[in-house]
């Protein structure tokens, strides 16, 4: 039994990161231990609420890992935890494209059975409010539990807000007022991640629990997640029924140039046997004693392409893995490091390809087959995972190591992408590997050579 509580929006861009960081850091100073989680596949959100909660934050995307998966990874991330706090993604019922609700907030809050508090940005808003609140509240099967209104101009403007839930029956938690002290600087993927402005984001995070504590009722709020049921659902384990032994060392890229990782990947490689050390490659300027494999997630790389040029021991070591014959698999921001450059600065050079900064935003899920046998996958191999970046690698896919490498994978509507062989996985394809843990376990065992 967890205490749980979903934080959702009418749209993106009305406060759920505000509120549910707020909420985690808030509860955290009152003793109680928070969990948190994010709908979807963003990476960044998740970096602030483990600043909040001094635990990792979790993702919860029934696209990427199969509805059946969500029960069970939420009860993982919410062990020895007094609540759970889960932000949503977008707007409630904003899911993949085409598929209705699939992968959406209001999917997952009817897969955790939890109620649901919708943060409203009020802040060109008087009475109209408790239509756009009525019409969530009854459009679907969710249990709207209350509204939290953010960026209210006024005592007045407050009271005309509260006044007009009230007539639809709808409990105001709380009301934030505009603060710049909790605002998080952006760029071209969203906003800033923690790991790269963490003294910032901290100072940040104790403003937020400081407006949260003083503008919502968090009385209320402990109720409403108090009042979720009992959840059916066994907690999901990365350990493998057939560890390889041994324990190669496998090195995880972290950092501020690589922060994209999803929790579950090391605790994966942990689970198969692997000992998994983080390397950060703006400031290690060699692998670990020992590497056998190297995994790189996402993140970026484009904002500190010069510093991972100028790390020429680095990438004369990660090089010298991948001419061993030793493991590499690298996701997106992984991909642009292993590259010959990036933006015409010299990178690893383990693929004979250039990667540079680009206008357009590529974005969405794929259903996609692995074209060539690599330490990630078998030929053969389906996935849904995710694209999210705004730059391009030429050639898109080919040749490398050997005569049996190729193309990582393919889906409808695009060319091949990615670089795939005997030693290397190389994508711009997201991926979570509690979805596919058989993908940890084959790296695991390439490692163990």
């Amino acid at each position: 039994m967890v205490n749980r509580v979903v934080i959702a929006a009418p749209a993106s861009g009305h406060g759920k990161t505000t509120v549910a960081t707020g909420l985690l850091a808030a509860f955290r100073r009152r003793g109680m231990v928070t969990a948190p989680f994010k709908v979807g596949p963003d990476y960044i959100d998740p970096g602030y609420h483990a600043l909040a909660a001094g635990r990792p934050g979790r993702n919860l995307d029934p696209v990427l890992v199969g509805e059946e998966l969500i029960g069970p990874l939420f009860a993982h991330g919410a062990q020895g935890a007094d609540i759970a706090i889960v932000e949503g993604v977008m707007g409630l019922y904003d899911g993949r494209t085409g598929a209705g609700e699939t992968g959406s907030t209001a999917q997952v809050a009817e897969l955790l059975q939890a109620p649901v508090i919708l943060v409203v940005d009020a802040a060109a808003q008087g009475r109209s409010v408790a239509a756009l609140v009525h019409g969530f509240r009854s459009f679907g099967t969710v249990r709207l539990a209350g509204v939290i209104l953010n960026r209210v101009g006024s005592d007045r403007h407050e009271q005309i807000l509260r006044d007009a839930c009230e007539e639809v029956g709808t409990p105001v938690l709380g009301a934030l007022r505009r603060s710049d002290a909790v605002a998080a600087p952006s760029r071209h993927l969203g906003l800033v991640p923690a790991a790269e402005r963490r003294a910032e984001a901290l100072a940040s995070v104790d403003a937020l629990a400081a407006l949260i504590a003083h503008s919502v009722d968090l009385d209320a709020v402990a109720a409403v997640a108090r009042s979720a049921p009992p959840l059916a659902a066994t907690a999901w384990t990365p350990r493998s029924q057939d560890p390889v032994p041994g324990r190669p060392l496998v090195a995880l890229a972290g950092g501020p140039a690589f922060s994209f990782s999803y929790a579950e990947t090391a605790e994966l490689l942990a689970g198969a046997g692997a000992e998994v050390v983080t390397v950060d490659p703006l400031r290690d300027e060699k692998l670990p004693g020992g590497t056998r494999a190297l995994v790189v997630g996402g993140g970026f790389p484009e904002v500190y392409a010069a510093e991972l040029s100028a790390n020429e021991p680095l990438r004369a070591s990660v090089a010298a893995l991948a001419q061993s014959g030793g493991p590499i698999a690298a996701e997106c921001a992984g991909l642009l490091w292993l590259c010959s450059s990036l933006d015409g600065k010299p990178m690893c050079g383990v693929i004979d390809a250039e990667a540079a900064m680009t206008p357009s935003l590529t974005l969405g899920y794929r259903d996609a087959v692995a074209l060539a046998d690599s330490p990630l996958a078998a030929a053969g191999t389906r996935v849904t995972g995710h694209e999210f970046h705004r730059t391009t690698v030429h050639p898109r896919s080919g040749v490398l190591l050997s005569p049996a490498a190729g193309a990582a994978w393919a889906w409808r509507g695009a060319d091949p992408e990615g670089f795939a062989g005997p030693g290397l996985h190389a994508s711009y394809l997201h991926l979570h590997w509690a979805g596919h843990p058989a993908m940890a376990a084959r790296l695991v065992r390439a490692a163990a050579g």
